[in-house]
C-alpha cells in the first residue's frame, strides 16, 4: 500500500463501455487485462469484425443510446471520430474548435440537449459534435440518481482534440473527478508505428481505482522516441530501443522500404518513406496503397494482417467485413491502450506476461 494508492484494485472491479469503439482494439486489450467490455460501434464493417472477435457490442449511433442503458458501466472510455479533427482531414474541427470548447461549457451548464443539438446541427461538419459525447454520458451517470458516476474515463483523440480535453478536465474537477491530460506518442509504448495521440484520464475521488490526485497520471513511456536520422538504440538501453516494421513482420523479405501514397509537408510528390528498421509512419486507412520496395521492385503491399501488426493488434485478429484498411487505420493501437487502462485503473505498468498475453490473444473458438 502506497500514499497515493488506497487499495489495489481488481480487473472484476470494473466495467467498460466503450463509445466509438471501432474494431476494437481498446477492447481488446481490456480483455487481455481481464477486464470487461461492451463497445458502442455504428459501423457494419467495425461490428463484423468485433463479432468475430467476441467483443460484446451494440451497434448503433453513440447519440442514440444512454447510460442507463449500461446501468452496470463504472468505467467509460471513448474516441469519438476524428475526421474534422485530424490534419489529413479538411480541417472543419480545427475550424471550428473555439465553437466546440463553447459547446463543452454548454454541456457542463446543464444547457437544454435540444438547444445544443440544435445548434450543432449548423455546424460546417456534424461529426464535429461527436467529440461532446463522452462528457454528455459522464454528466449523465452523474446526474441521474438511479446510476453512480463512472469510476474513470478514458479518452483519445488526435492532437488537435486536446484543448478539448482540456476543457473537459477542468469541468470532470468541478464533478469530483482527478482528471489528467496530455500527448502521448505510440512508437514509446512499443507500438511499431509513430501516431501522436491526446489522452484524457479522470478518475473519481475516492473511488475504486484508489488513485489520488498526484497519482492520476499519463502512462510513462518505456521505449525509445522516434526522430528522423536518429540512430536505434541498443538493446538493453532503458528506455528499450523502437520497435520497428522488420522486428514484427519477420517473413518480410529486409531492408524493405515503405512509400507513402501521399506526399508530406504539402507537396504531392515528396512521398513520405520508412524502411523496415524504423517504426512504420501514422497507418492511416489508405495503408493498403503504400508501395513496399526492396532493391527498387515492388513487393506485395501490406496485408489486414501485417496492418494490423503495425498497429500491434494481435496476429490472429480476425478482420472481417469491408474497409478493413480504414477500420485499422482508424482503431486504438491495443499496446498503447494497453498502457493508458492500466495506469488508469490503478493496476501499474503492464508487466512482461500481460504484453505477452496481448501478442498471443487469439479469437474465441
Amino acid at each position: 500500500m502506497t500514499s497515493t494508492q488506497q487499495h489495489s484494485p481488481r480487473p472484476a472491479d470494473f466495467h467498460i463501455v466503450d463509445l466509438f469503439a471501432g474494431p476494437g482494439g481498446l477492447d481488446v486489450a481490456a480483455d487481455v487485462l481481464g477486464v470487461s467490455t461492451v463497445g458502442i460501434e455504428f459501423d457494419a464493417n467495425a461490428c463484423a469484425t468485433r463479432k468475430l472477435a467476441g467483443l460484446s457490442t451494440v451497434q448503433g449511433d453513440v447519440r442514440s443510446s444512454d447510460p442507463i442503458h449500461f446501468p452496470s458501466a463504472n468505467v467509460l472510455t471513448g474516441g469519438p471520430p476524428c475526421q474534422t479533427f485530424t490534419v489529413a482531414g479538411n480541417g472543419a474541427g480545427r475550424r471550428a474548435l473555439d465553437d466546440v470548447l463553447k459547446f463543452v461549457q454548454r454541456v457542463v451548464d446543464r444547457d437544454a440537449p435540444q438547444n445544443i443539438d440544435l445548434d450543432l446541427s449548423e455546424m460546417e461538419d456534424e461529426r464535429t459534435g461527436l467529440v461532446l459525447e463522452p462528457l454528455r454520458w459522464a454528466l449523465k451517470a452523474i446526474d441521474d440518481e438511479r446510476l453512480s458516476p463512472y469510476e474513470a474515463i478514458i479518452l483519445e483523440q488526435v492532437p488537435a482534440v486536446l484543448p478539448v480535453w482540456e476543457e473537459y478536465a477542468k469541468a470532470l474537477f468541478n464533478e469530483g473527478y482527478w482528471a489528467t491530460t496530455g500527448m502521448l506518442r505510440t512508437e514509446q509504448f512499443g507500438v511499431p508505428q509513430t501516431r501522436r495521440r491526446a489522452v484524457l484520464i479522470a478518475c473519481r475521488r475516492d473511488g475504486l481505482t484508489g488513485l489520488s490526485e498526484e497519482a492520476v497520471e499519463l502512462p510513462k513511456a518505456t521505449h525509445q522516441p522516434y526522430r528522423k536520422g536518429e540512430e536505434r538504440w541498443p538493446f538493453g538501453s532503458k528506455p528499450e530501443p523502437w520497435v520497428t516494421m522488420g522486428d514484427v513482420l519477420p517473413h518480410r523479405p529486409k531492408p524493405f522500404k515503405v512509400v507513402s501514397n501521399y506526399g508530406t509537408g504539402g507537396d504531392p510528390k515528396a512521398r513520405g518513406e520508412r524502411y523496415s528498421y524504423h517504426p512504420a509512419a501514422t497507418v492511416t486507412g489508405k495503408i493498403s496503397r503504400n508501395r513496399v520496395v526492396k532493391d527498387g521492385i515492388d513487393l506485395e503491399r501490406f496485408s489486414a494482417s501485417e496492418a494490423g501488426l503495425l498497429q500491434s493488434f494481435p496476429a490472429a485478429y480476425p478482420w472481417a467485413g469491408g474497409d478493413i484498411s480504414q477500420q485499422i487505420g482508424n482503431a486504438v493501437p491495443p499496446k498503447l491502450a494497453l498502457h493508458i487502462l492500466s495506469t488508469a485503473l490503478g493496476f501499474g505498468a503492464p508487466t512482461k506476461a500481460t504484453l505477452e498475453k496481448l501478442a498471443s490473444w487469439q479469437p474465441p473458438v
